[in-house]
């Protein structure tokens, strides 16, 4: 072994022990926090130590109370060679097993990048389907640890997703950009009237019928056809271009399968409304599915008028995003939004839980109209 090789052997041991110790005292701390909670998958680890750029996930199996970790590798600043990394890899995957008592078959390893677009999001990375059940106040989600980027459940939205469970009472929820269906389930416990969830991938509709139904809030999976029925106006089919839902006027949980603009514009059109709408979109997304590129930080006024426009009077709209340059400003958005009776409040500190080190992970603001 050369110098070189053995100072990096040695300096990649030594970061294996912080990071092990760091492990070991957020379990300690988090779990009683988690059993307490009624929470079976949180964060342990972000980025805590800046020599150890992971991000680390524990879920623990609702069905055997098997646990499994999910640990990503954020994107370095630097180039390193592709044998050193999964050397490296290997040894945090060990110490972690060994710390937490969880065999390395149940570590999934994954190496995050920058996001360039919503496909990258999406695209499938394996087809092992490590699927799971984990549960979150009450309500149970079935996640997928391996062919994703992502799991399934975005872990820091879950205050959130409590603010609308405890809102949704007697209410016509809209989740936009619903991915999963986390907070559409959310809302169906919570006592909603209605839960209509929008999203231009079928693959995570389907998921999120899958969760609805879970949970004994009976729907269908995605399918050609016409969007449902108006709750308000059962009479009238509102026709969403070439969108694709769950037809049937009885169905108070329906998945549509739809470019969220042209739906919100086709709603509008219609006279729909709903009591609170959850607006949570990427970023950037560059789909060819979409009829236009989305570019939040570019459209996000735009897109806030178009939720407003089928926002009930009195209605609640939660709009969240990931991006740390969007400059939220009322007057920007205008209408509804800049009126002295409009009640907006900035929840972003208050919306991230007690298990992320990251305090700028996402921002959520409260719309309510009067």
């Amino acid at each position: 072994m050369s110098d070189q090789q053995y100072d990096r052997a040695a300096k990649t041991a030594e970061q294996a022990v912080i990071f092990a110790n760091r492990l070991e005292k957020q379990y300690k701390h988090l779990k009683k926090w988690a059993r307490r909670t009624g929470v079976t998958c949180y964060r342990l680890y972000d980025k805590d130590i800046p020599e150890v750029p992971l991000a680390c996930d524990l879920y623990q199996n609702a069905s055997n109370d098997e646990l499994s970790l999910h640990v990503s590798l954020y994107e370095r600043p630097y180039d390193k060679p592709e044998a050193e990394e999964i050397v490296w890899m290997n040894e945090m995957k060990k110490a972690a097993a060994d710390v937490l008592y969880i065999p390395e078959s149940r570590i999934y390893t994954k190496i995050r990048k920058r996001q360039r677009g919503e496909d990258s999001q999406y695209e499938r990375m394996d087809s092992s389907a490590s699927r799971m059940i984990v549960m979150e106040g009450g309500s149970r989600f079935i996640v997928n640890l391996t062919d994703y980027l992502d799991t399934g459940l975005f872990l820091d939205h879950r205050p959130a997703r409590m603010l609308v469970r405890g809102e949704s009472e007697g209410k016509r929820v809209l989740n936009l950009f619903s991915y999963t269906g986390a907070f559409s389930v959310h809302a169906a416990a919570g006592g909603a009237a209605s839960v209509t969830s929008v999203d231009l991938s079928k693959t995570y509709l389907t998921w999120a019928a899958e969760n609805l139904t879970l949970n004994g809030f009976r729907t269908q999976s995605p399918r050609a056809g016409r969007a449902p029925r108006s709750p308000e106006r059962p009479d009238t089919e509102p026709s969403f271009g070439s969108a694709e839902g769950i037809a049937g006027a009885n169905n108070r949980y329906p998945c549509v399968h739809a470019d969220v603009k042209a739906f919100l514009a086709s709603s509008r059109r219609e006279g729909l409304r709903w009591d609170l709408i959850v607006c949570d979109p990427p970023t950037f997304s560059n789909s060819k599915r979409a009829a236009d590129i989305l570019d939040l930080n570019r459209d996000w006024a735009e897109m806030c008028r178009s939720c407003l426009a089928v926002l009930a009077p009195g209605g609640i709209l939660y709009f969240s995003t990931n991006s740390r340059s969007l400059k939220f400003d009322p007057e920007a958005i205008g209408g509804a939004a800049s009126r002295p009776d409009t009640k907006i409040q900035d929840l972003s500190a208050a919306s991230i839980p007690e298990d992320f080190r990251n305090k700028n992970i996402h921002r959520l603001w409260k719309i309510t109209l009067p």
